[in-house]
C-alpha cells in the first residue's frame, strides 16, 4: 500500500491557492477539470517532494462548507483492489462503494474517515 494524497473541499480556487501556494510554498503538480461532474481538482505539493500530495477540490457553485465537510478523505493506492476489500469485508468493514470498475473504491474507518482505494497502474 501507498500514501496518496489527503483531499479538502474548497470554495473559492484563487483564495485557496493564494493560501497554499503563495502563504505556504506549495507548488502546483497538475489539475484536472471535470466538466461533466462540474469540478475541478487541483494537486499540491512542496517543491522537492513532490509526492506527498493535497488535492484540492472545487465543486462548481458550491458557496462554502459547514461542519468540518470540506475535509474530504484520505487516498491509498493498492495492488489489488478485490483483495484488499475482501480483507476489509472479511474483517466485518463495509465497503461503502466498491470496485466496480475495478479502479477505486471507498471504506469508513472505525472514527467514519472516509478511505479512497484505488488499484496500482491507474491515473
Amino acid at each position: 500500500m501507498k500514501y496518496l494524497h489527503t483531499m479538502v473541499r474548497i470554495s473559492n480556487v484563487e483564495e485557496s491557492l493564494r493560501f497554499y501556494c503563495e502563504g505556504l510554498g506549495l507548488k502546483e503538480t497538475r489539475r484536472f477539470e471535470n466538466e461533466k461532474g462540474k469540478f475541478t481538482l487541483i494537486f499540491l505539493a512542496p517543491e522537492g517532494d513532490e509526492k506527498s500530495e493535497i488535492e484540492l477540490t472545487y465543486n462548481w457553485g458550491e458557496e462554502g462548507y459547514d461542519g468540518g465537510r470540506n475535509f474530504g478523505h484520505l487516498a491509498y493506492r493498492v495492488s489489488d483492489i478485490y483483495a484488499t476489500c475482501q480483507h476489509l469485508m472479511d474483517m466485518g468493514y463495509t465497503i461503502n462503494r466498491p470496485p466496480r470498475d475495478g479502479h477505486m473504491a471507498f471504506v469508513r474507518s472505525p472514527d467514519n474517515i472516509s478511505i479512497e482505494l484505488l488499484q496500482e497502474g491507474d491515473l
